[in-house]
């Protein structure tokens, strides 16, 4: 068996890894749980798995977890879920948001092989990360399907590092739903709601990224991201809409031949991918009846009606740690949308406002990108402040 360390386990991605370690429970160990402020998920899920470790990372709440768990190992605050990604020879980081990077580091730093759902922290510090990733053992397997489906199309032609082979791929071309405004105009968007914003039409996630996919920013990240993993130049890597949700991402090589991966939309099939690399895992999550697919349908983005994605491409090409900036003030205007403090519209705003004022600081420490972040929220709040007087 595997030893598996699962952080963020009672988000979407940590449900959806436990549906896969339960599919094949001879696989994995699982020797930690960690969660934010689920307590009594993150119980139950303890109760079905017993790890060696249960981490919350809200002091406040630990008592309740102990209380509820006796004899279990448990422990608290932000720097315990990077102690147990340690644990186990696999890790799984599903913590939402920037909150995210210390157990990429502590995973990667461990020289584990991370199964990465938290694309942010690898956005924000792409530099510290790339430097953690040369550790001796550490190997970093991406969970978004997008990334997975690149990663499985390199890997299908011999092509695993940007060292071996690269020269041979033309493109990568990343797939995006549309989410669940495609094809509205920008003026039809000015009042749209939140419970609007989360209603996606294929994928099940939680809001943060649902709302990051209503506005095309969660596409612009995993843009930033495939430059991070796979050193593909952002000129070299193209966004297309496919509302079906089949063809994950494609891989064009020299020859004009295009490869791509296909299944139905089920995020267990990248996180069994990924825990289980090199194998592949025997349940068969996202299998297509190809008597049933009728149609698959492509078109470009429309960046008028969703700036975001623009926006990712110029913070991508600033480089050093403006995506950083431009993640921490996405965070923070998601969570104001949410709150219903503004309109969906002001999101790209917010974001054009700060990374306008990105002073060129180099992303050469976690200290540093650290400041920018914090940096980053106070002026994206200053600006959400101003909008929300407006509404």
């Amino acid at each position: 068996m595997t030893s598996l360390s699962l952080l963020g386990s009672t988000g979407s991605i940590g449900v959806q890894t436990l549906d896969v370690i339960r599919a094949e429970p001879d696989a994995w160990d699982v020797v930690a749980l960690g969660a934010g402020r689920s307590v009594e998920q993150l119980v139950a899920q303890a109760r079905e798995f017993r790890p060696r470790i249960v981490v919350v990372g809200d002091d406040g709440l630990a008592s309740d977890v102990r209380e509820a768990l006796p004899g279990v190992n448990v422990a608290s605050g932000p720097t315990a879920l990077a102690e147990a990604a340690a644990m186990g020879e696999v890790v799984v980081n599903g913590v939402v948001g920037f909150a995210g990077l210390p157990v990429t580091l502590a995973a990667l730093e461990n020289g584990r092989r991370l199964a990465l759902a938290n694309k942010e922290s690898l956005i924000a510090a792409g530099p510290v990360v790339q430097r953690a990733r040369r550790t001796p053992g550490a190997e970093l397997l991406p969970v978004d399907s997008e990334h997975c489906a690149v990663h499985q199309c390199l890997r299908a032609n011999d092509v695993f590092t940007v060292a071996a082979g690269m020269e041979r791929v033309n493109r990568i071309v990343l797939t995006a739903s549309g989410g669940p405004f495609r094809g509205r105009t920008r003026s039809e968007l000015a009042e749209v709601t939140v419970e609007d914003a989360l209603a996606h039409p294929t994928w099940s996630m939680g809001p943060k990224i649902t709302v990051d996919s209503s506005t095309l920013m969660n596409k612009g990240l995993e843009v930033i991201e495939a430059n991070e993993l796979f050193g593909m130049g952002y000129e070299r890597i193209e966004v297309v809409i496919h509302p079906q949700s089949v063809v994950h991402s494609m891989v064009e090589y020299s020859d004009g031949a295009t490869i791509a991966q296909l299944s139905l939309p089920d995020m267990r099939l990248c996180i069994g991918y990924a825990i289980a690399y090199p194998d592949r895992i025997a349940t068969p999550f996202g299998r297509i009846d190809w008597a049933e697919l009728r149609r698959l349908d492509f078109e470009p983005p429309d960046t008028e009606a969703f700036p975001c994605l623009e926006l990712a491409y110029a913070a991508g090409r600033m480089g050093e740690t403006a995506p950083a900036l431009l993640n921490a003030a996405n965070e923070v205007a998601v969570q104001a949308f949410l709150d219903e403090r503004i309109r969906w519209t002001a999101i790209p705003e917010i974001l054009e406002t700060v990374l306008g004022d990105h002073d060129g600081t180099e992303a050469d420490s976690l200290e540093a990108v650290m400041e920018i972040d914090g940096k980053a929220r106070a002026a994206a709040e200053h600006v959400v402040a101003r909008q929300s007087d407006r509404r």
